[in-house]
């Protein structure tokens, strides 16, 4: 069961990876954008289907509000005015969507939380991952790439050495299976990760700043992971979905990526500024 499992993982990511990295850097800024949107489409249905489970109109305004938050970003990020107005008004939005869909009372103000967080989370994150594939010029698609191996590199690493050296569990009540070993293993393949771009495929990388970059992105990216293992534990489900053959849903695979992507797009917005 496992190696099946493991087969089908590893089979994903060799048909995946060859098709991202043409899109990343033989096909236009707009391509790449328009494969972010419907991966935050997909993800956002995956989180307001663990919020809204009862509520079609409610699951469906929640991809609506996460595509809009995704628009406002890649399409006024460098906006200081409308990143403000789309942080105020959200959570009003979020509050007259559940005044119109009430339901149960118990559960209201969960929902509007829910649907104030996730666009934000889903799409804040994966836009992150647009900008930075448009903002850091030339160097874009490598940064993307850099954000990618941060996110698997660390999700490798921590399972392998979870697997043949855990012992101490990390966070057993958010996620069983997780180790300090594996947690260890998963930043040390993130450093990896970043020796390899910054010897390789992105010599603008200072090598300090890599590894500083793979241990606070690599880390958080973890933390990211047990963040949505948090909501998947508490809404008593195994994946967000089964979109990816061997890996669940989307946000399954784009949780610690929403972290790592974020960070370093601030890195790349930081070190130019």
């Amino acid at each position: 069961m496992l190696a099946s499992n493991l087969a089908t993982r590893v089979l994903t990511a060799l048909v995946a990876a060859p098709l991202l990295l043409a899109l990343l850097y033989l096909g236009p800024s707009w391509g790449w954008a328009a494969l972010v949107a419907v991966a935050a489409t997909i993800g956002a249905l995956e989180f307001f289907s663990m919020t809204h489970a009862d509520d079609r109109v409610g699951r469906l305004a929640g991809v609506a509000l996460t595509l809009v938050v995704l628009g406002v970003i890649v399409g006024f990020g460098r906006s200081p005015a409308a990143l403000l107005a789309l942080i105020f008004l959200l959570p009003f939005a979020a509050m007259l969507l559940t005044l119109m869909r009430l339901g149960d009372m118990r559960t209201a103000a969960l929902r509007v939380l829910a649907a104030t967080f996730g666009p934000l989370y889903v799409g804040g994150g994966l836009g992150a991952l647009a900008l930075l594939r448009r903002d850091a010029g030339a160097d874009g698609p490598s940064f993307v790439v850099l954000a990618l191996l941060l996110s698997w590199f660390s999700d490798t690493g921590a399972y392998f050495a979870g697997r043949f050296l855990g012992k101490r569990k990390l966070y057993e009540a958010v996620s069983p299976k997780k180790t300090v070993e594996g947690a260890l293993g998963g930043l040390l393949f993130a450093v990896l990760g970043a020796l390899l771009a910054h010897f390789w495929f992105l010599r603008s990388l200072p090598l300090v700043d890599g590894l500083a970059l793979a241990i606070v992105a690599g880390g958080l990216g973890q933390a990211g992971d047990l963040g949505e293992s948090l909501f998947k534990r508490s809404f008593g489900i195994k994946d967000s979905g089964g979109i990816v053959p061997g890996h669940g849903g989307i946000l399954d695979r784009v949780d610690a990526l929403l972290v790592t992507g974020t960070i370093t797009y601030l890195y790349v917005l930081w070190s130019r500024s």
